[in-house]
């Protein structure tokens, strides 16, 4: 299938438009996320519409908390990713083409099919997850377009790097989004991610502005983006730019697939950001792969009472049918 946004230039050179690398494609050769093609002039997505895993996930899992907590998600992914994250969590699937010499596997799903089969499971949602979404956009944006007829929620989970054009295009059928923000240093971003920083802010923001629900992740690795200062930075943005009532969530960090040290975030540290994001004002500050810290629970930002517990993606809701808080009617940011 021809990609959503690419330009053409000379030579039979394009230059593709999804996301913010922008790359300026030889005939015959890939972009970085190693799924779109220049065959002949012409960007063609090599993942269209071929699925490499979908499953029914707790909506809690993405994570997003603040998206009808409690029910399920149609969670969907095609191999590819504009990002090579040295800790990629999913690289069997993320890093499938560039690991192996440009391999594309994947079972042909029609949109139509994705839609039905999350309406016959009971799903509330779709999430375009696993991998960057951005690399199956044109899948994801006609899924979506059904998915919204048939009154199912879209979600992105993302790295946040696709180009503002996405984005718009997106923003009519996308309801919510968890964006990566991997550190608040863009010598970080460069060195892991091979990306930067910026247009993840930039589009954080756009976002936002678009009336897209936002919780923000941030995976902590020891001794490569905990620092304070930079945890400071990082919430004062969330807090300053995005809005006290966006979600934040501090994810521990376990060993893989390049980075094999350092070990895993140790609770402490975890604890620590969480007291800086609250210090910022964030009003939503939760933890992630850290059970023993017991950090999942949604409070009241009014009068501190618990609205909803968690425990292994089990859900207790407490909230009004509206959102509100029970006992001080104090409204909850989300969809509910």
């Amino acid at each position: 299938m021809k990609t959503l946004i690419f330009e053409k230039l000379d030579n039979n050179r394009v230059k593709c438009g999804v996301c913010h690398h922008f790359c300026v494609i030889e005939e015959g050769r890939r972009g970085l996320c190693s799924v779109r093609e220049n065959r002949g002039g012409t960007l063609e997505s090599l993942v269209y519409p071929r699925l490499i895993a979908r499953s029914i996930d707790p909506v809690e899992k993405k994570p997003l908390f603040h998206v009808k907590p409690g029910s399920f998600s149609y969670s969907i992914a095609t191999v590819g990713c504009n990002f090579k994250c040295s800790f990629c969590q999913n690289s069997d699937i993320a890093q499938m083409p560039s690991d192996h010499n440009g391999l594309v596997r994947g079972v042909d799903t029609p949109p139509e099919e994705i839609v039905a089969q999350a309406v016959k499971a009971g799903c509330a949602s779709i999430s375009y997850t696993y991998t960057e979404p951005t690399v199956y956009v044109e899948l994801a944006l006609e899924t979506a377009r059904l998915a919204r007829e048939r009154g199912l929620m879209n979600i992105f989970v993302t790295n946040g790097y696709m180009s503002s054009q996405v984005i718009r295009t997106m923003a009519p059928y996308l309801d919510a989004a968890n964006v990566d923000l991997k550190s608040f240093n863009d010598s970080f971003y460069r060195r892991e991610c091979k990306a930067k920083l910026e247009p993840v802010k930039e589009n954080l923001i756009l976002m936002k502005s678009l009336g897209i629900l936002v919780e923000v992740t941030t995976l902590l690795i020891p001794g490569l983006n905990d620092d304070t200062g930079e945890l400071e930075a990082l919430t004062a943005f969330i807090a300053g730019d995005l809005g006290v009532e966006t979600p934040w969530h501090i994810s521990r960090f376990h060993p893989c697939y390049r980075l094999t040290t350092p070990d895993v975030t140790p609770a402490a540290v975890l604890e620590t950001a969480c007291s800086i994001g609250r210090q910022a004002g964030l009003r939503y500050v939760y933890t992630g792969n850290a059970p023993e810290l017991d950090g999942e629970d949604t409070f009241c930002h009014g009068c501190g009472r618990v609205l909803v517990r968690r425990s292994a993606h089990r859900v207790k809701n407490h909230l009004l049918e509206n959102g509100n808080c029970p006992d001080c009617g104090t409204p909850l940011y989300g969809i509910f």
